[in-house]
């Protein structure tokens, strides 16, 4: 059989579904419910920053790209508050409008860590690097929708929609070079840890848990479970 045949190609679908079981092993953990996200695909022409919070990350390197998320206020808030309190904190303690900084805030942290679950993957499986910026979080309202330019020079886009537990939505949107990855040579990617095992061993500190800030963005270890559950003060 020749090289052709056995080579293994990687594009843009394939980075999207990496991307968006990030989106969903971040957030499960996170809020302890199930998000999941549509089976279809949509190919769009241009990302937008959407009502009701819209949050952008730029990431270059190995290739470049802008991942935009568009929450609901209704999504936001039910992530926001399940994190807050899957940590331990009081109902009480909440804020209950989506403007809040600290929704802001939260909704950030957790955007940094999909990113820097993604490009640990990326790392893993596909041997190149991308570094990532800090998420930027924007309050929007029903009359603002703002075009983020990315500098790609072939872009493709693509939007999926994602349903929390409650079937609130939000949608992720993924613009990149176009780009392939062909498999030249066999290697192993280093498997991650069981999220499971690891947030039951780290359990005892959610307690004593408070909001969390955005943290510097940075690449995710090897052990990628083991430094979200530390990043998210679990």
């Amino acid at each position: 059989m020749s090289h052709t045949e056995t080579s293994v190609i990687y594009g843009t679908e394939d980075l999207l579904i990496s991307l968006c079981n990030s989106v969903t092993r971040v957030l499960n953990v996170a809020t302890h419910s199930q998000i999941h996200y549509s089976g279809m695909v949509q190919r769009i022409s241009k990302t937008c920053l959407k009502p009701d919070i819209g949050c952008f990350v730029l990431f270059d390197g190995g290739f470049s790209g802008l991942v935009i998320i568009n929450f609901s206020a209704q999504a936001a808030m039910e992530l926001y508050s399940s994190y807050l309190l899957n940590m331990g904190m009081s109902k009480d303690d909440l804020v209950t409008s989506y403007t809040s900084d600290e929704v802001s805030n939260v909704m950030g942290e957790l955007m940094n860590q999909v990113v820097g679950d993604f490009t640990g993957k990326v790392r893993r499986e596909l041997q190149t690097h991308i570094t990532q910026n800090q998420p930027k979080m924007l309050v929007l309202n029903k009359q603002v929708m703002l075009s983020v330019d990315a500098n790609l020079d072939k872009p493709e886009a693509r939007r999926v929609t994602f349903y929390t537990a409650s079937n609130n939505i939000f949608y992720l949107e993924l613009a990149i070079d176009r780009t392939e990855f062909i498999k030249m040579v066999d290697f192993e990617a280093q498997d991650t840890p069981d999220a499971d095992a690891l947030m039951s061993q780290n359990a005892q500190g959610t307690q004593n848990a408070t909001a969390p800030t955005p943290a510097p963005a940075g690449d995710s270890g090897d052990s990628a479970t083991d430094e979200l559950l530390k990043s998210l003060g679990m």
